[in-house]
């Protein structure tokens, strides 16, 4: 990859800021907004009380069926104390895993290597990677600046927390951290730093290895780690050397996705809002969901799920007035920038011609390296006047030469906006105080929006955290060829570090942040803001946003084809027939190619097709693609040939380049008549048949989870499970991510080796396993709602279950329900519907060590 830039010149400069004005892609027109009908205000509820006053910590929690929390108390810190305690029942060990890792402690307990004595040393990278983002400093220095209203939640929570896990007792905790040298007591700064660390799961948690590896030496070799035992140094530094040649410049978090959307008075059947949420996140480990009902009578009335170690708040849920949902954004939250070194000085750079220092940093970590004995290593990480200095070995690119370094900035930094700004949220009586959090705060650091209200408004809003610069360098980022050539070779912004024009200047307010309200719909499924509703594209906002006319994914399609189809003959919504939507399991590849795929293989008969010398007769596909409807259920036949068509089709290749920008809902949309689908579909069959499956055989036959034991043992059951893969363009997606980067636990899951394509021999990538289509990740705390005349109706379904922990009767009962009957079960708001499924409640107390 060639990294090298050409100066930008001013005539270049100049010539994009004379240009760009009359590109569509950077038209400033204000997009017309529709102004909703005028509405009686609601009644404003009673200001939150923040912290408790006597002395006590007070909360009553209640359970209904399949696990779920509903917590009532008085003020924050008494209800963020409630839900540490409830949290901590179902999944206290997945958290202290969390905090072991951003404290820098993983080599401390599990040594080196995330698989012991491999020489990966993954344990030792992710410890440096963490005390070097410096989470854990700066939330110790700064906890006390945080808004009292965050700190009401950290502290409760915590203390919530630490009442659990010491009221149990560690010898009788989940059998994952069972009497474990890792159950540890939580602080309130352990907790800020968790979310500042997970607010970097788009930006500087991508570099933590690239990072590792950044040293001014020569050459490619690894920058040896000092140790008290040299010998030991000198084997961690050749398993490094070892490691280090295969880093690249990727998108590690890039898999994250989401469906959404905000439907407003003019879609739904009652003339209400209404709200689809469908995150597609990992079953396990730190992106898990969790669902819980807060309540703070007269104050708050809060449902919905959270990701783990959220304290006292809900990240994707709904209160009697307003509801909401996330997509994983576009948007790009960090630059890279080419640094130009001085002559003879790999730790000096130019800037505007003025020069710089990159600093220095040293870094210990103590390491287990037998049981009772363990040793410290001492490694230096660099810093530019920008962030953290990253490279890769020099083939791929980002080298530390004598003439060039890359460092990295990251809008996301020491970000401790995620508390205050969900609890805004979840307090929000109307869009207009949803529209004030985003406004106060930067806590949504790389999501998408959409939202309605009660009164049938819907809202987006992409405020994911974006650095902002000039509007030359936005020009330029936007169209200047040779930064748009890298951008699409590395899905990054790259860009000369030697001139301030691309100097960021904080983040993009909330005022220019891409946005819109309907009375319609808004909905995003992972694609750029561009086509939140077709019927008014939004342009004209900073090109670290995101692209815009461009084609669309298919699950964006079949999304927009749901929101046109899904409403009946009415055009609108029923909460039934959102339900159906979202679980429908509609793939858009067979609107998209398979009546014509039919066609040509009915036409093609019983002549096999060539494929790399052998013969494939595809009659027998051809008459089970003839019966497919189109969903992916348990009933579907040929899953696995479907699947691996859908895994080898490619748009560019096997599709007629007839995009419209005007019509990018439905276009491009005609399957050449090359023979190059059906040479594809030959490559699927055998890729079906060379691995042991028959070609007949139906997705509930093929497709399962299999929960893991604690100690990494497989339960024994695999549940069949129903629904389509993102690349068969479908809405309520599943699939296994192997790769264990999104999840980012020690704590031991069961894998399922791929196997080998027929023709590479590389491993298949829909991870079709010897055991078939395992799943660990898609689908997981989805809702529909429906605001009425007497509350929010929702239902519901939590796949991975409520407790990670495996002696828990919530370890898989909502994941038995989906298995059984793909559905989704009510949400009980009410109190009515709270007390007519109860199945267990408690009150609990703690003295505080001091009042607040």
């Amino acid at each position: 990859m060639k990294t090298s830039f050409t100066p930008l010149c001013l005539a270049v400069i100049s010539a994009l800021t004379l240009n760009g004005c009359g590109s569509d892609s950077d038209d400033k027109t204000s997009p017309v907004v529709e102004t909703p009908d005028p509405v009686q205000p609601d009644p404003e509820p009673k200001p939150l009380v923040l912290f408790d006053d006597d002395g006590t910590l007070n909360a009553d929690i209640r359970w209904t069926t399949y696990g779920v929390p509903h917590i009532k108390a008085d003020n924050v810190e008494s209800l963020a104390f409630g839900s540490g305690y409830a949290y901590a029942k179902d999944n206290a060990c997945v958290l202290m895993d969390q905090i072991v890792k951003v404290r820098g402690h993983r080599s401390r307990y599990f040594g080196p290597d995330e698989v012991p004595g491999s020489g990966d040393s993954a344990h030792l990278i992710s410890d440096f990677g963490y005390k070097a983002l410096g989470v854990n400093d700066y939330a110790a220095e700064n906890y006390g600046q945080l808004d009292a209203q965050s700190r009401a939640h950290y502290q409760g929570f915590v203390a919530g927390f630490n009442k659990y896990v010491s009221d149990t007792g560690a010898d009788n905790l989940a059998p994952e951290c069972a009497s474990q040298p890792w159950v540890i007591t939580l602080t309130p700064e352990d907790m800020l730093a968790y979310s500042m660390a997970t607010v970097q799961l788009a930006s500087s948690a991508n570099f933590l290895d690239l990072a590792f590896y950044a040293n001014p030496g020569e050459g490619d070799e690894y920058l040896p780690v000092m140790a008290q035992n040299g010998a030991v140094a000198q084997s961690f530094a050749a398993n490094l050397n070892a490691r280090t040649k295969t880093l690249k410049l990727e998108k590690k978090y890039e898999h994250l996705g989401s469906n959404g959307w905000g439907l407003g008075k003019d879609k739904m059947e009652n003339g209400m809002g209404g709200l689809l949420a469908n995150p597609h996140f990992p079953h396990r480990g730190n992106l898990r969901f969790w669902q819980s009902h807060l309540t703070i009578p007269e104050s708050l009335n809060v449902m919905g799920g959270s990701l783990q170690g959220m304290p006292g708040v809900v990240n994707i849920g709904f209160n009697e007035h307003v509801a909401w949902t996330h997509t994983f954004s576009k948007a790009r939250h960090f630059i890279i920038y080419q640094l130009a070194l001085s002559d003879n000085d790999r730790l000096s750079y130019t800037l505007d011609g003025e020069p710089m220092a990159i600093n220095s940093k040293t870094i210990n970590v103590d390491v287990a390296i037998a049981p009772g004995q363990s040793i410290t290593l001492t490694k230096d990480y660099y810093y530019s006047h920008q962030g953290l200095m990253i490279e890769t070995p020099a083939a791929q690119g980002l080298g530390w030469s004598d003439s060039h370094a890359f460092t990295i900035k990251d809008a996301n930094e020491f970000n401790m906006d995620v508390v205050g700004f969900w609890s805004r949220m979840n307090a929000a009586s109307s869009l207009d105080d949803m529209k004030a959090a985003f406004a106060e705060f930067d806590g949504v650091s790389f999501n998408n929006t959409m939202a309605a209200d009660k009164h049938g408004n819907a809202f987006f809003i992409d405020d994911s955290t974006v650095l902002k610069v000039g509007e030359t360098a936005n020009l330029a980022l936007r169209l200047e060829p040779q930064l748009v050539a890298l951008r699409e070779q590395t899905g990054f912004d790259l860009v000369p570090g030697d001139t301030s024009l691309f100097a960021a200047d904080g983040v993009v307010p909330y005022a220019e942040a891409p946005k819109l309200e309907r009375s319609d719909y808004v909905q995003n499924s992972n694609d750029s803001y561009w086509l939140t509703n077709p019927e008014q594209p939004l342009s004209g906002f900073a090109a670290q946003y995101g692209d815009v006319q461009y084609p669309q994914s298919l699950r964006t399609r079949m999304g927009l084809k749901l929101l046109r189809e899904g409403g009946g003959e009415d055009g609108k919504f029923s909460l039934a027939e959102l339900e159906q939507a979202l679980i429908g399991n509609d793939i858009y590849l067979y609107d998209l190619v398979f009546p014509e795929l039919v066609n040509q293989c009915q036409a093609q008969g019983s002549e096999p097709i060539n494929l790399d010398g052998r013969a494939v007769d595809l009659s027998d596909a051809c008459a089970l693609l003839a019966q497919f409807d189109g969903k992916m259920t348990l009933q579907t036949k040929g899953a696995a040939l479907i699947r691996e068509f859908a895994h080898l089709f490619d748009p560019a290749v096997h599709l007629f380049d007839n995009f419209s920008s005007i019509d990018a809902a439905n276009t491009p949309n005609t399957l050449r008549p090359d023979g190059s689908a059906l040479q594809t579909l030959a490559h699927a069959v055998l890729n079906v048949t060379d691995n042991g499956f028959a070609l007949d055989a139906t997705l509930g036959e093929l497709q399962f989870v299999e929960k893991t034991l604690a100690g990494g043992m497989a339960s024994g059951e695999k549940l069949p499970w129903a629904g389509p893969m993102h690349v068969e363009g479908g809405f309520n997606v599943f699939r296994f991510d192997r790769r264990g980067l999104s999840d980012s636990t020690v704590i031991p899951y069961v894998s399922y080796p791929a196997l080998n394509d027929a023709l590479s021999g590389a491993p298949l990538a829909s991870n079709l396993s010897a055991s078939g289509y395992p799943i660990n990740y898609g689908s997981s705390w989805m809702f529909v709602m429906n605001f009425t005349e007497n509350g929010p109706v929702a239902k519901g379904l939590l796949t991975m279950s409520q407790s990670a922990h495996s002696d828990s009767p919530h370890f898989d009962d909502q994941s038995r329900y989906y298995s059984q009957q793909a559905a989704l079960r009510p949400l009980y708001f009410s109190e009515g519907d709270i007390s007519n499924n109860l199945i267990a409640e408690m009150s609990i107390s703690l003295e505080k060590p001091s009042a607040e």
